[in-house]
């Protein structure tokens, strides 16, 4: 079951604007290792601000896990309401199973979703091939979420720009 975290309606923004529940953005996050992949939206949100884009049109649904992300994002983008989905999780080998299959369904499904709906799904799910809970890989992977948050915020940019010069 996914949780709205924040929600917005104001439709007063700049180049993300458009006039339109298109020009929303869905950012859906696992709540597996929170600690951790909650630095992607915060990476997110402050690379929009520095782009001089609008936070505010961000809704923020937290799930469960990486696995049950293909279905959210494929939820929210079939409501028509946005432009534009960006998930992040962070899938590591808990040593009962191994995380290559959860990977490999979290990415494919996510791929999947922008196929069938037309509505770009942007990953910052992250599968590191190791990952131990010690300080300084903790540190390295919390920041390492930031900076892929900016990237992501950068790509969201780029890409509902695409999407404009396509509709006009």
């Amino acid at each position: 079951m996914s949780q709205v975290l924040s929600v917005s309606n104001n439709d007063s923004g700049a180049s993300l604007a458009g006039g339109s529940g298109q020009s929303r953005i869905a950012f859906i996050k696992a709540g597996w290792h929170s600690d951790i992949v909650d630095q992607s939206l915060a990476g997110f949100r402050r690379e929009l601000e520095a782009l001089g884009q609008p936070t505010d049109r961000i809704d923020v649904f937290e799930v469960p896990g990486a696995y049950e992300i293909p279905l959210q994002a494929k939820r929210l983008a079939k409501t028509g309401g946005y432009g534009i989905v960006v998930a992040a999780a962070f899938v590591v080998d808990g040593g009962i199973y191994r995380h290559e299959f959860v990977a490999d369904a979290v990415v494919s499904g996510m791929m999947q979703v922008q196929l069938e709906t037309e509505v770009p799904v942007l990953s910052v799910v992250l599968t590191p091939k190791t990952f131990q809970e010690s300080p300084e890989q903790i540190a390295f992977f919390t920041e390492h979420f930031v900076t892929k948050g900016a990237e992501a915020a950068r790509a969201c940019v780029a890409t509902l720009e695409n999407q404009r010069a396509l509709a006009s």
